[in-house]
């Protein structure tokens, strides 16, 4: 129907206080361990232009590696003050913002001594559920990039810098956090490398 492919439409004030913020959203009795991490950016339009009130969502593991998932077997602990979700609406300049702990790695059992670099999965909305798109974001420095199975299937190696978030010292919280900028782009000739929008 016309209402399950234009709706719902997201507003800020379905979102929690501390939807965007990993280190507190879950939190039962102290904060996740792991390094500290900021990570920001704008959606954007093929223009340039900023596309406001959007929903960006995030999931990720935890600082050793394991997603919060009753599948994920890997041996790393789950972190009881983690869950590894959050979400935000963008800014009228397109910009979001989270507080997260770096995840770590994990072996990905397609082959012998197969791991996963670091990264975080985000969605963003456009006016409805029908309109997600899915991507993956890496962390600059990351020497296991270049082994990753999933980032060895893309050919276009420009497409590949895309998703690799620099670091952002600007941003940074100093004695606290590091921060990470990665600007998601929608369509055009620097469009972000989405897995269901290839």
């Amino acid at each position: 129907s016309l209402s399950e492919v234009t709706g719902p439409a997201f507003a800020r004030d379905e979102l929690g206080a501390l939807d965007n913020d990993l280190l507190l959203n879950y939190a039962k009795d102290g904060k996740p361990i792991g390094e500290q991490t900021i990570v920001h950016g704008r959606v954007l339009d093929g223009n340039g232009r900023p596309v406001r009130n959007t929903l960006v969502e995030i999931w990720q593991a935890n600082a050793g590696g394991r997603y919060r998932h009753r599948n994920d077997t890997y041996i790393a602990p789950i972190d009881p003050n983690f869950g590894g979700c959050g979400r935000t609406i963008t800014d009228d300049d397109g910009y979001y913002f989270f507080r997260t702990v770096k995840p770590g790695a994990y072996p990905f059992r397609n082959r012998v001594n197969s791991w996963r670099p670091a990264h975080i999965h985000f969605s963003v909305f456009g006016s409805g559920f029908a309109q997600r798109l899915i991507t993956q974001m890496y962390f600059e420095g990351d020497p296991l990039i270049p082994h990753d199975s999933i980032m060895a299937t893309v050919p276009d190696k420009a497409a590949v810098e895309r998703l690799i978030a620099k670091l952002a010292l600007n941003a940074s919280l100093p004695l606290e956090a590091l921060a990470y900028r990665f600007d998601i782009v929608l369509r055009g000739s620097r469009q972000t490398l989405f897995e269901n929008k290839l």
